[in-house]
């Protein structure tokens, strides 16, 4: 059986059309478009994965990505759970609601992979660290099921390094849409060693495309 991880980046939120970080005491959630978003998406996945159990969901901490997930839940009628290793990064207090001009007084020399950007924030690897062991613990606990996992753009791009094994420092970026969704398959036990190898089946589809790829045979 297939295990399969269906990544959703929240909908539009406040804090980024506004322009400020958005971390656990200064997000506001989503936007109008943004709830709009999330109904999309969450329409997209019901009907594409009727009748396919068991489905869990999950979600990072932060309201803009709760928000999503639990309205992806109720569409899929399954609770949503939330796992503060899903989050974005754990900003310190001081930088939480600040412009992104006033974080970047806030810069270190040498910031990087494995020293921070920022005074007191983490490190790209913690990051990544914290995050794939959130992503691979999922797996393991839904082998052979279906998992919607609500994130943020870093919590798609940390799958890459999860499932797609690339090194911390990647020679690309990735551009990852508001409720877009992107989806990692896998036929064989999660958590085997050497590590398994996974199919990445589709990238920031926006839930206007989201239609079930079919299978390989």
């Amino acid at each position: 059986m297939q295990t399969r991880l269906l990544f959703i980046r929240h909908g539009e939120s406040v804090h980024t059309v506004e322009g400020f970080i958005g971390g656990p005491r200064a997000c506001r959630g989503l936007t109008d478009r943004g709830h709009d978003q999330a109904r999309a998406v969450a329409r997209q996945l019901a009907d594409e994965l009727r009748g396919v159990r068991p489905v869990a969901v999950y979600s990072s901490t932060l309201p803009r990505a709760t928000q999503t997930a639990t309205t992806i839940a109720a569409a899929l009628e399954v609770p949503a759970e939330e796992d503060c290793r899903l989050c974005t990064w754990h900003v310190p207090a001081y930088a939480d609601g600040l412009t992104h001009a006033q974080l970047r007084e806030h810069a270190i020399t040498g910031g990087g992979v494995y020293r921070p950007f920022q005074r007191d924030n983490e490190t790209w690897a913690e990051l990544v660290t914290r995050g794939s062991r959130a992503i691979l613990d999922i797996a393991e606990r839904h082998e052979g099921s279906t998992v919607v996992i609500v994130g943020h753009s870093e919590t798609v791009e940390v799958s890459f390094h999860a499932l797609g094994l690339l090194p911390l420092y990647r020679s690309f970026d990735l551009a990852v849409g508001p409720a877009s969704v992107t989806e990692w398959r896998t036929g064989e036990p999660p958590t085997t060693w050497p590590p398994p190898r996974w199919t990445l089946a589709r990238f920031n589809q926006p839930a206007a495309l989201v239609r079930q790829p079919p299978l390989a045979v």
